[in-house]
């Protein structure tokens, strides 16, 4: 069977199956496909050994999305990034106390 054939080659719907030295040599691509959603079974000699896959929640963990469906959080109404205060300079030898109250007044 031709390499490339062997590849693709999957068990489930929507899982790729891939060799070690396919992993190794093209490990950014196979995380990026994890990180889209879609399952990455990594075989060596034939025979399924690991599994790239998304995070996701485990049962009986709560996420973001689930507090939000549930109504117990109201989503940011800003989608802006936060604007923070420039950077205060402080010379070497200043006490932080000391500048800290003279900024705060």
């Amino acid at each position: 069977m031709p390499r490339a054939a062997r590849a693709s080659r999957s068990v489930y719907a929507g899982v790729r199956m891939i060799g070690i030295r396919e992993l190794r040599a093209d490990l950014a691509a196979a995380v990026r496909r994890a990180g889209s959603g879609q399952r990455v079974v990594v075989s060596v000699d034939g025979r399924a050994v690991a599994q790239l896959g998304p995070i996701e929640a485990e049962q009986g963990q709560t996420v973001m999305a689930d507090l939000l469906a549930a109504g117990a959080v109201v989503a940011p109404r800003r989608t802006d990034a936060s604007r923070l205060a420039p950077p205060v300079q402080i010379w070497s030898g200043v006490r932080l106390d000391r500048a800290l109250k003279e900024l705060r007044g």
